[in-house]
Order: C-alpha cells, then structure tokens, then sequence
C-alpha cells in the first residue's frame, strides 16, 4: 500500500478543510433543496408531498456508486478522483439548473450524483491514510464543523434565492464553490495509492440492484402505476437479489464487500445502528421544511430562517461530542442520545395550528444538538478497530449505509405521511395532522433503534475515546 502519513506542514494545515469544503458543497446542495422543494413543486407541476424522489434518486445514486468510489480511488489515486468528482458534482448542478420537468430534474440529479458518491467518501478516505488513527476523531470531528454551514446557509439562502430569483439557483451556487475546490485540490491534495484487484461488476449488480429494487418498492408502494402483485414481486426480487449476494461474497475471494468486515464488532454496530437509526431521523429534514411551508404556510425565506436555530444547535454541539464520548464512552452515549432524538422527534406530535413558535424552534433546536451527537458518535465507532487493510473498504461500506439510509429513511417519512394523508386522519386534517402522527411514527423509530448499541461494551472505540486514559 502507498500510504504514509504526511509530513508536509502545508498539506497538514489545510486538507482538513479541503475535506470540509467538500462536505460542505453537499449540505448546501441538500438544505437549499429541502426548503426550495415546494416552489419547485409548483414551477413543474407537481405536489409538495410526493417530491421525493428528487433526493432519493441522488441519495441511492450515491449509495449504489460509493463503492466504486474507493475501488477508483486506490487504483487512480485520490487526488485524481476527487478532482474528478468535485467536477462531475458541479457540471450536475448546472443541469439541474436547467431542468424543466420533474423527470429531467431527476435524471440530472442522477448525474450529480455520480460526482457526489466520489467526493466526501475520497476525502474521508484522504483523512484515514493521511493521519494516525489517535487524531482521526479530532479531525473527522473537525471537517464536519466547517461543513454545517452550510446546513446554516443553505434553508435560508434556498429561500431567499427561490423567492427573489428563481428555484434553479439554488444549483447554479455549487458552481463557483467547485471551481475553488478543484483548484484547490490540484494543489495540495495527497494522491495515495493502492493495490486492488479487479472491481466486482458482479457482485454490484446485485447489491445494487436488491437495494434499487427495496428501494422503490418504499418509494413508489401508492404509485397508480404499479399495482399491488408488481410490489409483491419487486420486493421478492430485492430479497432473492441480496440473498445472492451474501451467497455470492461466501465464495467469491475479491468480493465488492467481504463479508468477514462484519466480524469487527465495532464496525457491525456503528453500521447497523446508522442504518436504523436514520429510519426515523433520516426524515426530518424533509419534514420539517414541508411542515413550515405546507402545514403553517410560512414563505421558503421564512422557513429557511426558522432552520438556522437547529443548523447552529448542530454546530455547537459538536464540540462537545468529543468530551461526552471520553467520559461516558460510545456504549452509553448512543443508548442515551438515541432515545433523547426519539422523544424529541415525538414532542412534534404535540403541535398543531395553535402552537407558539417558539416551542417549535426549541424542539428544532434540541433535534439538532442531538442529532450532532449521534452521527458523529455512530461514524467515529464504525472506524475504530479499522487498520490500514480494512480502512478503504471500511470506509466504503460506512458512506454506503449512510446514503442508503437517508435514501430509506426519506422514503420511509414519505410513505408514512402519505399513509396517513389517505386515512381517516388526513380527510380531518387542517393542515398539520398529518405531519404530526408521521413524526410520532418516525420518533418510536428512532428509540426502539437504540437496542442496536446496548451490543456494545463498555470499553467499544476506547482507540479513539480515549476514555480508559480518561477515568484514571
């Protein structure tokens, strides 16, 4: 392996921030969309509530790409395709600017996708070969905190732009944000290598085609095109898809994703947990912008302001993260946080037409801190019994279930609104009903998840807590 850990003072400086500029181009890109989703819902003709799959098919795109974005990496080297995939990324916004139908807008999303699969899994991946694993807590820590600005810039930038210009510029930003990150990249980014052998076309056709397929079952279950006997047979499909692949990886030597990286605990957990833990919590930022502009009518500026309290909530939260792991250990800080993001998302069943604002800001601010704690807990607890021959593959199959779970939890918020929206709930309904029994739903989601962490001991991730030093 060509790996080393860097001593250049000028590369140490800045490729912490270079992998921030890179988490930052999707959370501006997926917050300006969430709060711009109703305004372009009305420009194409289309409803606010079943939007969707303007995210899903960029989130599952990124899912199913991902693991060629590591395979890529090693053998072209990082600094080759991360340059690559900042220019993928923003040559897809200027198509989704250009978009004029919902189809169009999808399939454009697609392509940005394939940008967006490559560039915040490679410069994870930068970080992992660049540093000892004793400051990778530090550091993943750190690149996410430049990152949520731009979930504090994105609602309200969104609304603004859509309100006085028009939907299509929450796109056309990237743009200059790319230019810079290519440019940029060019100059100081690592590009490390890795022997690999030849990619597993076989083995991601059908991974990626059982997750495609269980995928839109979710997303496409009331779809008046798709009757009852095609979901029954799509779902048996996704389930004889992956069955063929855990059968596949047992004899295949060079699988896409060995299945003997499950047998470190940790990584099984932190993978586990964050896929159902997103079940619930995957929603929200779906639901709450569709709250504010569809239940109270608030304007998309008006409720890209009312986000920024929950984006800085997240922001500030996180410099706590790092003391609360070392002194209660990951154990009991994902039992905790988990059930307290449940409840959280459950409090918003309590609201309705009537319901000060602030209290809907309080809640919003409290999802946010919890949240900050639980991602960057369940992230840094799948990477920490990962050595340098695990650490690619890893990393690939972390940023996977990461994408697939937004994809499955957006998908999921959306069936159980739209569940709700066709019963006897949704014909009473005066604008916020139905947003309140699918936040109770997706809250129980959440707290029932975190029996996924009780498998945890005590001393899980102490290579990176540091809590055993801590208690002495």
């Amino acid at each position: 392996m060509q790996v080393e850990i860097i001593q250049d003072p000028k590369v140490k400086q800045y490729l912490p921030w270079l992998g921030a500029l890179a988490i930052f181009m999707q959370a501006l890109d997926g917050t300006i969309l969430n709060t711009g989703l109703p305004s372009i819902a009305k420009s194409l003709g289309e409803s606010p509530l079943e939007m969707q799959s303007v995210i899903v098919s960029y989130t599952l795109t990124v899912a199913l790409l991902i693991p060629l974005s590591g395979w890529l990496a090693d053998r072209f080297g990082t600094k080759t395709i991360f340059m690559m995939a900042i220019s993928i990324f923003t040559v897809g916004s200027l198509f989704c600017s250009l978009a004029n139908t919902i189809d169009q807008l999808v399939l454009a999303r697609i392509f940005q996708a394939i940008g967006g699969s490559m560039m915040v899994p490679v410069a994870r991946l930068i970080l992992i070969y660049a540093y000892p694993k004793d400051k990778l807590l530090s550091i993943i820590n750190f690149i996410t905190i430049p990152g949520l600005i731009g979930p504090m810039l994105g609602p309200t930038a969104g609304g603004f732009l859509v309100e006085k210009l028009s939907w299509h510029w929450i796109f056309l930003i990237n743009l200059p944000v790319g230019i810079i990150g290519v440019l940029w990249a060019n100059s100081i980014v690592p590009n490390f290598k890795n022997t690999v052998d030849k990619f597993d076309l076989k083995g991601w056709l059908l991974l990626s085609g059982g997750l495609t397929t269980i995928t839109l079952v979710i997303e496409r279950w009331n779809s008046p095109k798709i009757t009852p006997l095609m979901l029954i047979l799509l779902f048996v499909l996704s389930i004889i898809l992956l069955i063929g692949y855990v059968l596949y990886a047992k004899i295949k030597t060079n699988a896409l994703i060995r299945l003997s990286l499950f047998k470190i605990k940790t990584l099984r957990i932190g993978l586990v947990g964050n896929l159902f833990t997103r079940f619930g919590v995957g929603g929200m930022p779906l639901m709450i912008p569709l709250l504010l502009q569809v239940g109270y009518g608030y304007s998309a500026f008006y409720a890209g302001l009312m986000m920024i309290p929950q984006a800085g909530a997240n922001l500030v939260s996180r410099n706590f993260v790092i003391p609360i792991v070392k002194k209660y250990g990951y154990r009991k800080t994902l039992i905790t946080n988990t059930i307290l993001s449940g409840t959280v998302i459950s409090l918003f069943f309590f609201i309705n037409k009537e319901t000060p604002i602030w209290i809907i800001v309080l809640l919003m601010i409290a999802n946010g801190a919890f949240n900050a704690v639980q991602y960057t807990s369940m992230n840094t607890i799948a990477l920490a019994d990962l050595d340098k021959d695990s650490s690619s593959e890893g990393n690939t199959l972390l940023s996977v279930t990461q994408q697939l779970a937004i994809s499955l939890g957006i998908s999921i918020s959306a069936m159980v609104l739209a569940l709700f929206q066709n019963s006897a709930i949704g014909a009473a309904d005066q604008g916020v009903d139905v947003f309140r029994y699918t936040f109770l739903v997706m809250g129980i989601i959440t707290i029932v998840s975190c029996r996924v962490f009780v498998r945890l001991n005590d001393e899980a991730g102490a290579s990176l807590s540091g809590k055993r030093e801590y208690n002495k």
